[in-house]
């Protein structure tokens, strides 16, 4: 859970709506639709950040050595 929190930190300074996204669908359980009706975007806008999201994600926590904050 540690790394994932890290990773996350990273992915709000460098997109702070794609976190964002990552908690409510992830972390709260939303759906595309839910997420974009709080977020006040489309669906579409919702699927593409969360897909882009899922892979930084993806990519960190491969190579997560815990060195890195």
């Amino acid at each position: 859970m540690l790394a994932l929190d890290e990773c996350l930190t990273r992915l709000e300074k460098l997109d702070p709506r794609q976190s964002r996204i990552v908690e409510l669908r992830y972390f709260g359980g939303l759906s595309v639709e839910e997420a974009a009706e709080i977020l006040g975007v489309s669906p579409s806008t919702v699927r593409r950040e969360w897909t882009s999201a899922k892979a930084f994600l993806y990519g960190e926590l491969k190579h997560y050595d815990g060195t890195h904050a």
